[in-house]
């Protein structure tokens, strides 16, 4: 019998899942076992470094698509823990059978080393790999970067050019191609998956339902505002989209309010769509068809601040992580200036990180991050610069590595991106002199709703009975004001970390060095 491993990295889901479908219509394949590994070298796991709403998310959206392949398939998902290097290699001895490894492609080096060294492994037991690509992203990215004349795109309009050559252009845009439809079957065998599960060599290496409900109560997150999984990515791609062309048709990003929706500082005013993304939950596919629907025969926005242009940009940072050399890294990394940014100071670091630097707005960001692992774009553009150039002059990977373990809607390629825009050290970046204002006002370009001033007053709740004439700068209230809100700043709220304007200054200047240096 010839057995299809499906590896599912990055595509928990049934819909539009080439994989699925691949092995469904193949002559090849008498049975599949769909399968996820907890890669420990990634920090996912019980021990793992991830963050609990992060690690959270996945396992929801673990348990989401077994529930979906047994009430659709009669099908069942094997997870493993461990390294993907050596469970897998395990699991195809296990079958002692020639077969297939199917798995999604992924772009940064870890995860193509990774699938080079399986492949060879698995090779030796009769096994043959096949690597899918477009499952996370529209363009296949190994195709793009190497058609005749590709450049690294910095714009909008390059990463519409590039599409424009990859997928051809027709009366409505780009003709990307439709979501595939949930495959008609599953071939699964219940003994094969049972016998795995009860063998003695993935004894060590098999994470049980039960062993993954336990986990989920023992991260004690409460109830999280984004449940992992494809049935609720479906559902909120419904409310948020599908079901709101003009909401659809009249975006435009820059415009969305940072202390997300009135009366719900919870609730983002963009789709909240991203962790569902990046997990692989929804296809974007499935998002870009939907918003086309929107846009079809009606005036709508366009690239880059429409729904469509975020799209674009998320497959742009995905074709520069593949493209560019130490994409993560601010050494040898073509798209990174190398500035010189100042030690780490793990007191400023740490006052940043747990939503303590005396500036309310920063501090509401970063415990919102910390409560439910999201936060809205420019709230991102905010924290993110008040670390780096902004205020604290510190190395903008370590913002990076504490995004990349608190988001739901972490992602390899577009975190990096957006640190490197942000920082202002990238080829697509903005002027770097252009610094936000960590106490914005309601003309702030941050969106920010400054009259009731609620998103602070849910996120830093020492404040919430600060009249909002000071809250975003609570230090400069009368001593008398701060007593009769019941926090005194310095007491029971921080004083400011830095002084903001005097910061500034001083970080333009040393930017400013840097660059000259370089030149």
């Amino acid at each position: 019998m010839s057995t299809a491993i499906v590896w599912l990295r990055s595509a928990l889901r049934v819909h539009d899942n080439p994989l699925l479908d691949w092995a469904h219509r193949s002559e090849e394949t008498d049975s599949v076992i769909p399968v996820f590994v907890l890669d420990t070298g990634r920090g996912m796991g019980e021990k793992g470094h991830i963050g609990p709403n992060r690690m959270r998310f996945l396992y929801d959206s673990l348990t989401d698509l077994d529930d979906r392949l047994r009430r659709e398939y009669s099908a069942r998902l094997l997870v493993l823990e461990g390294r993907p290097e050596e469970a897998i290699p395990l699991l195809a001895e296990e079958l002692g059978s020639t077969g297939w490894l199917l798995c999604d492609y992924q772009a940064d080096p870890r995860s193509r080393e990774q699938i080079g060294e399986i492949k060879a492994s698995v090779s030796q037991m009769g096994v043959r790999t096949k690597v899918f690509p477009s499952v996370s992203t529209i363009l296949d990215v190994e195709v793009a970067i190497a058609r005749p004349g590709f450049r690294d795109p910095k714009s909008s309009s390059d990463i519409g050019a590039i599409m424009g050559r990859n997928l051809g252009e027709g009366p409505d845009g780009y003709l990307v191609p439709p979501p595939l439809d949930p495959a008609a079957e599953v071939k699964f065998e219940t003994e094969e998956y049972d016998s795995l599960r009860g063998s003695e060599s993935l004894s060590g290496l098999v994470v049980t339902r039960g062993e993954i409900s336990r986990r989920v109560n023992d991260l004690d997150t409460g109830e999280p505002y984004f449940p992992g999984g494809e049935g609720e990515a479906l559902d909120r791609l419904r409310r948020k989209v599908s079901d709101r062309p003009d909401f659809v048709n009249g975006f435009r990003k820059p415009a969305t309010m940072s202390t997300n929706e009135a009366g719900n500082p919870l609730e983002p005013s963009t789709t909240g769509l991203s962790p569902y993304l990046s997990t692989g939950c929804l296809s974007v596919r499935k998002v870009w068809e939907e918003c086309q629907k929107a846009n079809l025969g009606t005036d709508h926005t366009k690239p880059p601040q429409s729904l469509i242009g975020q799209l674009m940009f998320r497959e742009m940072f995905y074709v520069l992580s593949r493209s560019v050399e130490n994409w993560d890294d601010d050494v040898g990394n073509s798209n990174c200036k190398p500035i010189e940014w100042g030690g780490h100071d793990g007191e400023l670091v740490s006052a940043w990180e747990r939503g303590m630097t005396g500036y309310p707005y920063i501090d509401a960001m970063m415990r919102q991050l910390e409560a439910t692992g999201w936060m809205h774009h420019l709230g991102r553009h905010a924290v993110s610069c008040f670390l780096t150039r902004g205020q604290l002059w510190q190395n903008w990977k370590h913002g990076r590595d504490v995004f990349d373990r608190k988001l739901v809607d972490s992602d390899w390629a577009v975190n990096n991106g957006n640190w490197l825009w942000l920082a202002g050290v990238a080829p697509f970046s903005m002027p770097y002199y252009r610094v936000y204002n960590p106490c914005p006002d309601s003309k702030s370009s941050l969106n920010v709703e400054a009259k009731e001033a609620s998103f602070i007053r849910h996120w830093v709740p020492e404040l919430a009975s600060f009249p909002s004439k000071y809250i975003f700068e609570p230090h400069l209230a009368p001593e008398h004001v701060q007593e009769d809100a019941g926090c005194v700043i310095g007491t029971d709220y921080p004083s400011p970390i830095v002084d903001r304007k005097e910061s500034r200054r001083v970080n333009l200047g040393l930017f400013k060095e840097s660059l000259a240096r370089i030149a």
